[in-house]
């Protein structure tokens, strides 16, 4: 069976953060691929800054060129909305039954996970690898990470969030640094953000 992570998210845009984690797992677990998955709707989100789905996975597939390692996936694009982990994973199953898919999340989504569609089946059918990810006030050991199939991996915590990098673009602040390259030219070029 081949492993394979699954990094959903909205992606809007992608940027080092994304890549330095999806990289750190790879390289210190038994994944043989990492797929972002790009969500059309989060159902916990409001959908006015997201960008059309298709420029969102045009800046993965840039971003990700020269990691033969990891895939850009539009999967949850043509199903029904908004789209639900367990969904997606089901359908992943029945069209590649010759792979155990994982499911990337990070620390922050624990406390909510109860309230996912299916949580119980999600934990027990599914490797689940955590990153870190910094708190407001105490940080508590989670009941969840007791899991036999979750696991807390070591990866950096990155500060970089999605929000601000397009609030400092649209503020008409550099955030060259922050962005892969050609994610930083594909957004140069054009209105987004602005």
């Amino acid at each position: 069976m081949k492993k394979v992570g699954l990094f959903f998210g909205s992606f809007n845009p992608i940027h080092i953060g994304h890549l330095i984690l999806a990289n750190y797992i790879l390289e210190n677990s038994d994944m043989e691929e990492l797929w972002f998955v790009v969500s059309p709707q989060n159902p916990f989100k409001e959908k006015k800054s997201l960008l059309k789905d298709h420029n969102r996975l045009d800046m993965v597939q840039l971003a990700i060129k020269n990691y033969p390692k990891m895939r850009a996936s539009n999967v949850e694009f043509s199903m029904p909305q908004p789209s639900y982990t367990i969904d997606t994973l089901t359908y992943l199953h029945e069209k590649y039954p010759e792979y155990a898919f994982a499911l990337i999340m990070g620390e922050d989504n624990l406390d909510g996970l109860a309230k996912w569609k299916n949580s119980e089946m999600l934990i027990k059918n599914h490797q689940i690898i955590v990153y870190p990810r910094t708190f407001e006030g105490e940080k508590k050991d989670h009941e969840y990470l007791q899991h036999e199939n979750i696991a807390l991996v070591n990866a950096p915590v990155i500060e970089l969030s999605a929000t601000e990098i397009r609030q400092m673009i649209k503020s008409g602040k550099n955030v060259r640094p922050m962005l892969p390259p050609e994610v930083f030219e594909y957004l140069d070029g054009s209105a987004f953000y602005k």
